[in-house]
């Protein structure tokens, strides 16, 4: 009964954490096509300096699977700029307080249109492990700590499970994709062998039936 009771505490614990503990990350993940010479930009609010910004893209259809990608702080200031790059996943501290940035660019494609997946994301507050000793406190308040650290870890680890299912997604498309040409390239090529090759039977045929045409000749 002791046991049972201790678990039970144990459960109730973890559920109280998980629903009246403050957001720890604000993310915002999105699907967005981006259609050809569009420039799209996505903004985040970062509300003090110090914090971690993370940013992951990836492309899954469109031209050649590239894009042009810049990401800007309040002050105007370029944190990160690509040129025709496929995706990507950076961390950024933000050391101002703002509105930050982060535009997909389609200038170079003429007509193809390009879907990119985008996760953009705000650690809100210290993690336990990165509070000062004087601030963990004792008692009730360090065993929370301790299951906050590892709820933050679980989560870490689930983050890092969803950006390896978002790779392979992306692989899977760009393979897809990458088939689906190869199929079409083979079915034109061997169209255009066939009519060549009914071309080159035909003239044949003509040149033979003109060849004995023409070597007939007439006895009186």
């Amino acid at each position: 009964m002791r046991s049972f009771s201790a678990t039970s505490a144990v459960l109730v614990a973890l559920m109280a954490i998980l629903t009246f503990s403050s957001t720890k990350v604000d993310a915002t993940a999105l699907t967005y096509n981006v259609a050809a010479h569009e420039r799209a930009c996505f903004y985040t609010w970062v509300d003090a300096p110090r914090k971690k910004l993370a940013f992951y893209f990836a492309v899954q259809s469109g031209g050649s699977f590239d894009i042009d990608v810049e990401a800007t702080a309040p002050n105007n200031k370029i944190l990160l700029q690509l040129e025709k790059e496929r995706q990507g996943d950076y961390v950024f501290t933000a050391n101002e307080e703002g509105e930050y940035a982060f535009c997909f660019s389609n200038d170079m494609s003429t007509f193809a249109e390009k879907v990119v997946d985008f996760e953009i994301s705000v650690e809100n507050e210290k993690r336990p492990s990165q509070v000062d000793s004087n601030e963990k406190g004792t008692g009730p308040q360090a065993h929370a700590n301790n299951m906050d650290e590892s709820l933050y870890r679980l989560n870490d680890e689930l983050s890092r499970i969803d950006r390896m299912q978002k790779h392979f997604k992306t692989r899977e498309n760009r393979n897809f994709s990458t088939v689906i040409s190869t199929e079409s390239r083979i079915f034109w090529f061997s169209l255009t062998e066939s009519a060549m090759i009914v071309i080159m039977s035909a003239l044949q045929v003509f040149v033979v039936r003109n060849f004995f045409s023409g070597a007939k000749r007439s006895y009186v």
